[in-house]
């Protein structure tokens, strides 16, 4: 950008607004609801063409230090020019000279730089040569000498070094602000046409223009726009300062709908997001993006402005081009709600503290063991109302958390189970504070600043190319809120594993989106619909095996009888399914199960049907049959269920599927057959899933041939557990050699392996 004209607020009237091509104004629209709130000297952002592109020229290395020859002269500046007529010089010293902010010092400072010299008594810059010199020579006048320096390409640098040092004076002790706004578009015009390529050329006046903007504080808001507009074209490509975020954030917190906002800040905030690595390393850029979103949501247009911002992000087509954008947009979105209840929890922790403080000074008192008696039920503490700032005051909290040590201490002294059976109520209150058995009413605009980040984080799931990345971001964050439901739900409805996958815990230990919101969970508010959406979506994909089954058997089996007790379907077939498959060893469990299932008609039905199929393999394994089997080749799935249906099959110890078209979807009927020993899928497609499936159903099979099908390792690692194979034909399959080797030390029975053709060989 370039500001042309004396200065002065009238200018910005004069000139007019020219996008760039990688930089159009993408929120345009905005600015329809703000023309009555806006002033008229405010202005938009001005720009000319030439400072769109990167220019033309030479480019050169700024350089801040090396090795140079020193010649100083100290004469009258009259017998200048007849020394040099004379090509009469002194002797030349060598130096390594450094480029510092307000002089030019020596490593050695001894000889002609044995004092450094300052920018200040510079009074000329030339560039010199003469007949038969070595080298082009940088002239440097001071009062009563010359500095001559055998190098021509420093003079670039040099002129920039004095440059910035001029600037920073002058703005370092502003006079009129009318002269200093010329200053500061002469500096960025300096920036912008440098020919010096680096970094520094373009954040040292942003660094210059913060401080002057740190040091007056009192600047008029007028003042604040122009400066604003002024450096609009060094931001264009480059991340502001940490001080400079602070006076953005300033300016959006205090005047959300001026033009300034839009047209100046929409750019910067779009490179921030778009290139941004880590906002561990500058927060105040995190800071400056919500102040940013938070000021688009004030505008007339309100949460609809956001969600053209977010679309502009995503881009017009199908998949987004910029991969750092979701991360950041969620990075931005979680630090403002958490940021909702930290003075919340920070309260808490004080009290908890004072607590244990307290409890610490009380003498012990020691009095006779009595009988346990179980607790009487603790009436519910009222709700708790936080005004800005937030302090926690209530004498019904306090007493909670006093009973709720001094039981702590009780249960520490009978053994750590105890501890772990009932966490105190802060505890709680930290993992979960939305869900607590505290009603917390956030104040009127930190409820606004929730409602604004959830509904991003809704539109951010509402796009299929961010839903997996997104989950992934959210599995380890389970903070459970109903502004986040319809993210889970976006989750639980998406048919890819990898985004469904991410419900369940990250970790043993750890709750995820799936505990949380099943019945009795501290974010389950529905009596358990979208857990049982997540369970039918989970069931649907390769999670339908024993490992989830005894997971839920072990976990969630209350739960889910209580589902299936009220007609759920999905909780009925998993009732079945526990019960075809044993994960239920205890026969008093299993009949509650069966209990649960005749007290409903679904269940009834679907409890009746399993028996028919005990019975029906029964009677299979009671007839006998082939132990042998062979399909034609070009024979699919359907004719493998049509066959295996048709006949008696129980016996059956080897069948060869060799070159056909079976897939992954015929292990439903392979782990129907217990006697199964020896498998042939040479040249098939049978895949992972199905690999999956037959690894925890037939514990029995002790030959599989995988030779020319599409397997890799994550189907392969699951044969660990089948620990009766002895002979494995992984030939031109993509086995790795990392897996090999997990293999072979998991498989002690394992004999014959054919790698031929894979990484392993």
């Amino acid at each position: 950008m370039d500001f042309t004209g004396s200065g002065g607020a009238n200018d910005l009237h004069n000139n007019q607004f020219y996008p760039c091509e990688e930089n159009k104004p993408l929120l345009g629209e905005m600015s329809e609801g703000n023309n009555n709130n806006t002033k008229p000297s405010a202005g938009p952002c001005k720009r000319s063409l030439h400072h769109c592109s990167s220019g033309g020229g030479m480019r050169y290395k700024l350089l801040h230090e090396g090795d140079i020859q020193v010649c100083v002269v100290k004469h009258p500046r009259t017998f200048l020019s007849k020394i040099l007529t004379s090509k009469f010089l002194r002797r030349w010293e060598p130096h390594h000279l450094s480029l510092a902010d307000g002089s030019l010092t020596s490593a050695t400072p001894t000889g002609y730089m044995e004092t450094s010299l300052s920018y200040s008594f510079i009074e000329d810059l030339q560039l010199l040569s003469w007949d038969n010199a070595p080298k082009y020579c940088v002239q440097l006048s001071f009062p009563g000498g010359t500095v001559l320096l055998q190098v021509s390409v420093w003079r670039r640098s040099w002129r920039r070094s004095k440059k910035i040092y001029k600037y920073r004076k002058v703005l370092n002790n502003p006079s009129r602000w009318d002269v200093v706004l010329k200053e500061i578009r002469a500096l960025v015009d300096m920036a912008l046409t440098s020919p010096l390529q680096d970094e520094s050329i373009y954040q040292a006046p942003l660094h210059i223009i913060s401080t002057l903007l740190a040091e007056n504080s009192n600047l008029s808001t007028q003042d604040h726009e122009n400066i604003i507009v002024a450096i609009a074209p060094l931001l264009e490509n480059n991340h502001p300062p940490p001080d400079l975020c602070e006076f953005f954030c300033k300016h959006c917190r205090e005047r959300p709908r001026s033009m300034v906002v839009i047209e100046v800040f929409t750019p910067v905030v779009q490179r921030i997001l778009k290139h941004n690595m880590d906002f561990g390393k500058c927060p105040r850029l995190r800071l400056f993006t919500q102040e940013y979103i938070l000021a688009l949501n004030e505008l007339n247009a309100g949460m609809e402005v956001v969600k053209k911002f977010v679309h502009s992000m995503h881009g017009p087509t199908g998949q987004c081009p910029h991969p750092r954008v979701l991360p950041n947009l969620v990075a931005v979105c979680l630090a403002a709600i958490y940021s909702c209840y930290e003075e919340f929890i920070n309260s808490l922790k004080e009290i908890r503290n004072g607590c244990q403080q307290q409890n610490e000074r009380k003498p012990p008192i020691h009095q006779p063991r009595r009988p346990r008696t179980p607790p009487r039920p603790s009436p519910s503490p009222p709700p708790l109302l936080l005004p800005p700032p937030c302090v926690v005051t209530s004498s019904e909290i306090l007493v909670e958390l006093e009973r709720n040590n001094n039981s702590a201490n009780a249960r520490r002294k009978d053994g750590p189970a105890a501890v772990e059976r009932e966490p105190n109520l802060i505890d709680r209150l930290l993992v979960s504070p939305a869900a607590s058995t505290l009603s917390i009413q956030l104040p009127a605009q930190a409820d606004r600043v929730l409602g604004c980040f959830a509904l991003i984080l809704k539109m951010l799931s509402d796009y299929d190319d961010w839903r997996p990345a997104l989950a992934s971001l959210l599995q380890p964050i389970p903070f459970p809120k109903e502004e986040l439901k319809y993210v889970i739900q976006r989750f639980a409805e998406d048919p890819r594993q990898e985004v469904h996958s991410c419900l369940l815990s990250v970790r043993s230990g750890k709750d995820g989106w799936f505990q949380l919101y099943s019945p009795g969970g501290v974010a389950c508010d529905d009596d358990g619909e979208l857990f049982a959406s997540m369970v039918h979506i989970l069931m649907g994909s390769c999670y339908k095996t024993k490992k989830f089954l005894l997971s839920l058997a072990e976990n969630k089996l209350g739960p889910c009888m209580l589902l299936a007790l009220r007609g759920n379907q999905t909780m009925v077939e998993i009732l079945c399914l526990m019960l075809e498959y044993n994960i239920i060893e205890n026969k008093d469990t299993q009949l509650q199960i069966i209990s649960t299932l005749e007290s409903t008609q679904v269940g009834l039905r679907m409890y009746e049907q399993l028996c028919d199929r005990q019975r029906e393999l029964k009677e299979l394994q009671r007839k006998g049959g082939p132990t042998r089997l062979t399909l034609p080749s070009k024979s699919t799935d359907a004719d493998l269920a049509r066959l295996l249906s048709s006949g008696s099959f129980g016996n059956l110890e080897n069948l060869s599927l060799a070159f056909t078209n079976v897939t992954s979807a015929c292990a439903e009927q392979l782990i129907k057959l217990p006697s199964l020993k020896q498998l042939n899928l040479w040249s098939t497609q049978f895949g992972d899933a199905g690999l999956r499936l037959l690894s925890e159903h037939l514990a029995c099979l002790q030959v599989l041939n995988l030779c020319e099908t599409p397997v890799t390792d994550a189907g392969l690692l699951a044969l660990s557990s089948m620990k009766s194979l002895c002979s494995l034909n992984m030939n031109s399959t993509k086995l790795t050699a990392d897996t090999y080797q997990d293999l072979k030390a998991k498989l002690p029975n394992l004999k014959d392996v054919d790698v031929r053709y894979t990484e392993a060989w």
